[in-house]
């Protein structure tokens, strides 16, 4: 059995959805004695004490990560060098510290030694786990089961900090993957930022007012399930495009071509490879549903 990682106190930075949903994990699975969080708004108080999403949550920032042994930025990738800034003061020496974040590389680079003035460790995090309804009133206890948790430890990293990080995640429920954080971001853009992309361009293009309102009644679940996505927090997602637009340009070219090439095999009329097209998708689609990894 799964020897959970003890924590005397764990702070949450941003208790939204994400937040929210480890808040939650922790205080079911009893990983620390006192969760607190960190939120901007007083109105957002009521909001994480209705959830029960931490012991208790505080607009004092200070207050919150004094004498925290891990702390979790979990807020916009915009804010988080700001945010490891301002903690600086009250970090406890020796304390983790991680985030969240879907772009790693500049948050890495940038967080790593920030956190080090403090004597403390920072080691990032990407659970990849989330939904398209925001806030704290949208977290679940169960986000993390079975997710993958990508840990993008550096050659400067504190071994027992990265070790701790990871038992952390797998007691969520989570299997932890360690990669560098440049490779993360490139892999990251195709896997999750990519169908992000499309989605919201789908449901932009689809859903345009100039379009016959006739046609946003025709859009049924298979349009529904291809766009759910685009109905995450736009905030979020335009720190994500930004801070990894290298990469996802690079994804969105080889999305375009492959569009490009399906739609000369369209107007050719040629048969064979438009059912191609879809053989492979489907192929290659029900392999991964299934965990296969048998090649083709």
């Amino acid at each position: 059995m799964l020897r959970a990682v003890q924590f005397q106190k764990i702070t949450i930075v941003g208790v939204g959805l994400l937040g929210g949903s480890i808040g939650l994990a922790v205080r079911r699975r009893k990983l620390a004695r006192e969760v607190v969080g960190y939120v901007r708004r007083a109105a957002s108080l009521k909001d994480c004490e209705r959830a029960a999403a931490v012991d208790y949550a505080t607009t004092d920032l200070l207050a919150a990560v004094s004498n925290a042994d891990l702390v979790i930025l979990c807020t916009p990738l915009a804010q988080m060098r700001a945010l490891a800034e301002q903690i600086l003061p009250a970090l406890k020496r020796g304390a983790i510290v991680t985030d969240v974040g879907s772009v790693k590389a500049g948050v890495v680079r940038e967080l790593e030694s920030v956190i080090a003035k403090a004597g403390a460790h920072f080691v990032g995090s990407h659970p990849m786990a989330g939904g398209e309804k925001m806030g704290v009133l949208a977290a679940r206890a169960d986000l993390f089961d079975r997710a993958v948790c990508i840990v993008t430890p550096t050659k400067k990293s504190n071994a027992t900090a990265v070790r701790k990080l990871e038992q952390f995640w797998k007691s969520l429920g989570a299997r932890t993957v360690k990669l560098e954080a440049t490779k993360h971001d490139r892999l990251v853009s195709r896997a999750s930022h990519l169908p992000h992309v499309v989605a919201a361009a789908l449901a932009g293009m689809v859903l345009d007012p100039k379009q016959s309102p006739v046609l946003a009644e025709l859009c049924a679940t298979g349009f529904r399930d291809t766009t759910r996505i685009a109905s995450g927090s736009p905030e979020m997602w335009r720190d994500i495009a930004l801070a990894n637009r290298k990469n996802i340009s690079q994804a969105v070219d080889v999305l375009a071509a492959e569009l490009k090439k399906f739609q000369t095999q369209l107007k050719r009329g040629d048969e064979r490879a438009v059912e191609k097209f879809f053989t492979t998708a489907k192929q290659r689609r029900d392999r991964w549903c299934t965990g296969s990894t048998s090649s083709e």
